[in-house]
């Protein structure tokens, strides 16, 4: 039989069984729905983790006093938070100074910059505020913005003229910038009052977007290290050392050379000693784990739609015994009804897997609304059809190959 005789016999009983077609096809939609949302949310996870590190040195090593219980935030290899302290802290807890920064540039090799930074929280004042608002105060040096791959958009960043003269002056995150001036134009050369004293603002950072710990430098505002601890923090502060490796691979042993610098001065002090690379792995390796999850999920929905496939095939087959004696007694080969049954089972499949695709377009919104980012692509939408298809066609093989088989004599006389 030619092919072309058997697309049309396939065509006919697709048209003739439009509700079967689609009941039967409703597995393998679930399933192509969810496979495009397990590789969409899978890549949407890749690029969240990508975006909230990007601003990340992997080389990056930063040093906290374990037991102060800072804010966080860490230094240019954390999660953008500078370790920020908070008030309070108990008189016999260690505190790290510009000196610990220059004991580790002295005495640890294989670095190529170190700095040191903390936060606080100030109210703020000035521009269109109508009133007093809290906002995250980062002190930090000079080197800071390139060792965070901070860019600017207006002015310029801190200065060592800002750290020597401990000036009052600021450079605004994007978002605060608007908050409180209403653009970064506005903001650029304005004022600010910071704990109730004016700094000028010398420039306004590019917007850097949220990040792993929920902090982003958008909403911050980063004044010279000695001018915050000498207008804002006193000696209440908890900062955080940051060292950038040269080579990344020698980060493991680079934390244990600061380790041993800093032991020298407090012997009997713990100190938490991180890099970001262990933090980006650690992310990625989450959603890994939850990709793995999905996809198994979308493994178990099409096996249970290739199942469905399977039994309304057996069921086809039995109801078509005559059908199938006929066309063997006028010639066709046990290829011709394997192929038959064969198409029709990956056309069902095809159908489900296209309505799946729709499907999966038409939940997106719904999904995005709980705060999921999904990235659709065209290469999912197509590798989920191919996944229907191929669905179908294993899970029918079977009961087409048992069409195939049947004798023509007891075929036609099967009730």
């Amino acid at each position: 039989m030619r092919i072309s005789e058997i697309l049309r016999l396939v065509w006919l009983n697709l048209v003739q069984n439009k509700s079967k077609v689609i009941l039967t096809s409703i597995g393998i939609v679930a399933g192509s729905a969810t496979i495009m949302m397990v590789l969409a949310i899978g890549r949407g996870g890749q690029m969240e983790v990508a975006e909230q590190f990007k601003n990340l040195n992997a080389g990056a090593v930063d040093v906290t006093y374990e037991s102060s219980g800072g804010d966080g935030w860490g230094g240019p290899g954390g999660y953008w938070g500078f370790g920020f302290g908070r008030h309070g802290r108990d008189r016999n807890e260690v505190t790290l100074k510009e000196s610990d920064m220059e004991d580790i540039a002295l005495f640890v090799p294989g670095l190529s910059d170190v700095t040191i930074s903390f936060s606080t929280n100030a109210d703020v004042e000035g521009g269109t505020l109508d009133a007093a608002s809290s906002y995250t105060i980062a002190g930090v040096k000079s080197n800071y913005a390139d060792l965070s791959n901070l860019t600017l958009a207006i002015g310029d960043f801190l200065t060592e003229e800002d750290e020597e003269g401990k000036d009052k002056v600021c450079v605004l995150g994007s978002r605060a910038a608007k908050e409180i001036f209403g653009s970064a134009y506005d903001a650029y050369d304005g004022t600010v009052y910071i704990d109730s004293r004016p700094y000028n603002v010398v420039g306004v950072i590019g917007e850097m977007g949220t990040v792993a710990s929920g902090i982003s430098p958008d909403e911050a505002i980063f004044i010279p290290y000695a001018t915050g601890i000498k207008y804002l923090t006193g000696s209440d502060v908890s900062p955080t050392l940051t060292a950038i490796a040269e080579d990344v691979d020698n980060v493991q042993i680079i934390k244990e050379y600061i380790a041993d610098t800093l032991a020298g001065t407090y012997p009997n002090a713990e100190f938490e000693i991180s890099d970001a690379g262990s933090k980006m792995e650690a992310a990625s390796k989450s959603n890994e784990t939850l990709q793995l999850l999905l996809i198994a999920m979308a493994s178990i929905v099409f096996f249970v739609g290739g199942i469905g496939i399977m039994n309304v095939l057996f069921v086809s087959v039995k109801e078509r015994t005559n059908e199938i004696g006929i066309l063997k007694a006028i010639g066709c080969s046990r290829k011709d009804i394997l192929t038959e049954f064969l198409l029709e089972a990956a056309c069902i499949s095809l159908v489900g897997a296209i309505l799946g695709v729709l499907f999966g377009l038409c939940i997106t919104p719904i999904i995005e609304s709980f705060s999921v980012r999904v990235e659709l692509t065209v290469s999912g939408a197509i590798l989920s059809l191919l996944f229907g298809v191929l669905t179908g066609s294993l899970f029918g093989f079977y009961p087409a190959y048992k069409a195939s088989t049947l004798i023509p004599v007891v075929a036609l006389n099967q009730e």
